[in-house]
């Protein structure tokens, strides 16, 4: 029997194809049962919402996001950022090496912002979603006029999934 060439690929090694496929869908660690409760087809939203916001993102990136509640964000916060609360997003820059970064939502946070603004739920972890892509590929909120882009970007992908824009007042409740 001939050794098999390295150039070969053997039947363990995903093909081209396959690869894509697994490129193209965003690793969701999920580890609150109340996200799957609450937002129906979560997977689905959260890669549609990658898909809608490739045209402004610094290059093709494929963050793993982190789906959890407000303790484990907060000390996610107090470890990193040396603020001792819980916040609606983190993110985590990936390297020039390995990684597209990392995004972690809380849960009760974004249940009490979508309550208080008259926003569906659902709705909101989209734009949470897209909030940390941005903030991924380099958008801030720190000035007047950076607020003023990223609020206007994030209106734009939202529009592009059929989601009203979240810097308007009204919006309805639920799922």
């Amino acid at each position: 029997m001939e050794p098999r060439s390295s150039l070969t690929p053997s039947a363990e090694e995903p093909s081209s194809t396959q690869r894509a496929a697994f490129r193209s869908k965003p690793d969701l660690i999920i580890t609150d049962r109340r996200w799957r409760a609450s937002v129906p087809g979560l997977e689905d939203r959260v890669a549609r919402c990658l898909d809608a916001s490739r045209p402004w993102l610094d290059r093709d990136r494929l963050p793993a996001f982190l789906l959890t509640d407000d303790r484990t964000v907060k000390g996610l916060n107090a470890t990193f950022r040396d603020k001792n609360k819980p916040t609606n997003v983190l993110t985590f820059d990936g390297n020039d090496t390995f990684g597209d970064g990392d995004i972690a939502l809380a849960y009760e946070t974004l249940r009490r912002e979508s309550i208080a603004s008259g926003k569906r739920f659902s709705h909101h972890v989209c734009h949470m979603v897209v909030h940390g892509l941005l903030h991924l590929a380099g958008y801030d909120h720190h000035r007047p006029d950076e607020a003023r882009l990223m609020e206007m970007t994030e209106a734009r992908i939202l529009s592009r999934l059929r989601i009203p824009n979240p810097w308007r007042m009204g919006g309805r409740r639920g799922a």
